[in-house]
């Protein structure tokens, strides 16, 4: 599968494409292929970083089951800047939050499909991706969402 490492602020981001969808992000090196969706995908996440981006048009792909995907389309929905807890898109799948929890936790195309923008009920919650919480914190502030932080 292509895959595409991009220098961001919150370390080396890596998109995988497959069938021309973009179907994983990941905190790590090691990618250098450039098919035209990878260097879209490259161009979008350099604005987002560059605050000229609020939202993705890339194709995407979740791998998953019908609760995971319905769990990121929930997440595609959040605004750049705004936030809702986990127990938010627990009512509105009728879902329990800790299966919310873990569907954010499993989310497979981090900042694309914007996970840190989900919060728990009093707190920010988890992060699975970058330095954890760090990174959360720092995209979270980035979107202008910092307010809840102080």
């Amino acid at each position: 599968m292509p895959r595409l490492t991009v220098d961001t602020p919150t370390g080396p981001l890596t998109v995988t494409e497959q069938d021309g969808a973009i179907t994983r992000v990941s905190w790590e090196e090691g990618g250098t292929d450039e098919t035209p969706l990878l260097i879209e995908a490259r161009r979008q996440l350099s604005e987002y970083f560059a605050g000229t981006r609020a939202a993705f048009d890339l194709p995407l792909h979740v791998a998953g089951s019908d609760f995971q995907r319905a769990v990121c389309d929930a997440m595609l929905a959040i605004p750049l800047g705004e936030t809702r807890t986990y127990g938010d898109i627990a009512r509105d799948l009728n879902h329990p939050a800790q299966a919310v929890g873990q569907a954010c936790g499993g989310n497979p195309i981090p900042v694309i499909i914007p996970c840190h923008r989900v919060l728990g009920a009093n707190g920010l919650g988890g992060f699975s991706g970058g330095t954890g919480i760090e990174t959360k914190v720092w995209l979270l502030r980035h979107e202008g969402a910092a307010g809840l932080l102080i």
